[in-house]
């Protein structure tokens, strides 16, 4: 079976309910989540909880746009000193920067989240009325032993969940575990088959679920294999430089989403190797080059053709770190105060 076909029938198991574990591969599936539990005794417990950075970013004029951060330690930041170095953060302001508005940071990502997490965060998110959210899930699943097809069929649950609620999503897709220290030859490669195999089928139902993903496979792959400043104290999560690097390949499709930045309404450029293809294809391809862009498009009017949903893949340039520019809020009731949404 085609890689291609491989993800597609592992995002129609998670649409329909089904297993998904033969789908993937249960003996790959199995070793994986052996090689998980070996990983969680290195690493050992959670030691803390990154402080989110929820505020005000941006001295611009205009109604803030609502950011929320959605999903696990990759999202919250585990392994940071200061909030100013959380994915939170870092994507608030470069927003604001590209933007020239404020953004308020709604940070409810949690270290050591599920997929079965996402709808209590989803909750906690909708109450402040975003605008955008960016969702970062799934290592944790492994560990749970969660089948490949439940994470995949919760994350696109609330991808639709925001945007029925006019909130445009950016999903970073599951990264390479096969450049983790932890995880021993020849281990590694079975991490890095289904890490790219889930990677391809969250793609799929993030796309079909009216949002757009953003592969985050070789930024801890290659990069991180070879530079070990991109990686925490222990040796698992990202140290702060990595987590700029992740925050960097996800802004301009943060930006894109919103409609605003130099290349929001640029077509696919094919000398940069971007293209339009069928979803499963545009998947798969997303899932092997880290800060690939995937969403929705159509064709001659249509959104789908012979072999499914029409995908943009594009690999969009990366704008330089903003400066973290925290604003000090007018209290509620003054004549300063802004609203939480617009």
């Amino acid at each position: 079976m085609s890689r291609a076909r491989a993800a597609k029938k592992l995002a129609q198991a998670a649409a329909y309910g089904g297993g998904g574990l033969g789908l993937i591969g249960a003996t790959l599936y199995g070793v994986l989540t052996a090689e998980a539990e070996y990983a969680k005794r290195v690493i050992g417990p959670t030691r803390y909880y990154p402080t989110p950075g929820n505020g005000l970013y941006g001295r611009y004029p205009g109604h803030p746009i609502t950011f929320a951060m959605i999903g696990d330690s990759s999202a919250a930041g585990y392994g940071t000193e200061t909030p100013d170095e959380t994915p939170g953060v870092l994507l608030a302001s470069g927003l604001a920067e590209l933007a020239e508005r404020p953004v308020r940071l709604v940070d409810v990502s949690k270290t050591g989240a599920k997929s079965t997490d996402l709808a209590g965060q989803v909750d906690a998110a909708l109450q402040a009325g975003p605008h955008i959210a960016v969702i970062l899930i799934g290592v944790n699943d492994v560990k749970a032993k969660m089948p490949p097809s439940t994470s995949v069929r919760l994350l696109s649950a609330a991808v639709r969940r925001l945007r029925a609620a006019n909130c445009e999503v950016v999903v970073g897709t599951c990264p390479d575990l096969g450049v983790v220290r932890t995880i021993m030859p020849p281990l590694r490669q079975v991490a890095r088959s289904w890490s790219h195999r889930l990677a391809a089928a969250q793609t799929i139902a993030v796309v079909e679920a009216g949002g757009r993903s953003v592969s985050l496979g070789s930024l801890l792959g290659e990069v991180f294999a070879s530079n070990p400043s991109m990686w925490g104290r222990d040796n698992f999560h990202p140290s702060a430089t990595g987590y700029t690097a992740a925050s960097a390949a996800l802004l301009p499709s943060v930006a894109a989403a919103m409609g605003v930045g130099t290349e929001s309404f640029v077509h696919p450029e094919q000398f940069r190797g971007e293209a339009i293809l069928p979803i499963a294809e545009a998947a798969v391809q997303a899932a092997r080059q880290a800060g690939t862009e995937v969403a929705a498009t159509e064709v001659a009017g249509r959104s789908r053709g012979p072999s499914g949903r029409w995908a943009a893949l594009r690999h969009r340039r990366r704008h330089p770190k903003a400066e973290v520019d925290r604003v000090d809020e007018p209290t509620e009731g003054s004549p300063d105060a802004v609203p939480v949404c617009q």
